[in-house]
């Protein structure tokens, strides 16, 4: 039998500032919702039509920590994660389903809110969770460049 895929990427921008809670075992959550836009010239007035759709992401861990202390409202940011539908109950006690993306990998982008190149560069390379993505540096921890540089640098 075939295994399906469940994969989202979305490129968008952040509506309000993330919100982070703790579980007990002190492990970080992070939730924030973020916009995409699509734009489009109707074929019938010619007139330019647009659409912001609005998504729900939830990070644990490192990427929820992380998420939380660099990105603000206006972030722009890249999300790789998966659907999940998830049911709960209201103070009715009825029952209800929210449908959320689960960040795997995160990556702080250019633009209002993106905070300094420096600290993005780093955070966003420490997102991605040591995977080996296209282009991605990993952190070391010394807060220096990576690599080995205990060479005498003559400057």
């Amino acid at each position: 039998m075939a295994r399906g895929v469940n994969k989202v990427i979305l490129v968008g921008t952040l509506g309000k500032d993330p919100e982070t809670r703790y579980m007990p075992s002190g492990s970080a959550v992070t939730n924030m919702r973020i916009a995409t836009n699509e734009q489009w010239k109707d074929k019938q007035t010619g007139e330019q039509q647009e659409r912001t759709e609005w998504h729900a992401i939830a990070m644990f861990g490192r990427l929820a920590e992380i998420a939380a202390e660099y990105l603000r409202k206006g972030s722009q940011v890249y999300i790789e994660g998966k659907l999940r539908t998830r049911k709960w109950q209201d103070k009715e006690g009825k029952d209800r389903y929210t449908t959320e993306i689960i960040a795997d990998e995160m990556q702080m982008l250019g633009g209002k809110g993106g905070g300094s190149a420096g600290a993005g560069a780093a955070a966003g390379a420490a997102a991605s969770g040591g995977s080996s993505g296209g282009g991605r540096a990993a952190v070391n921890d010394s807060g220096g460049p990576p690599g080995d540089f205990d060479d005498d640098i003559p400057f």
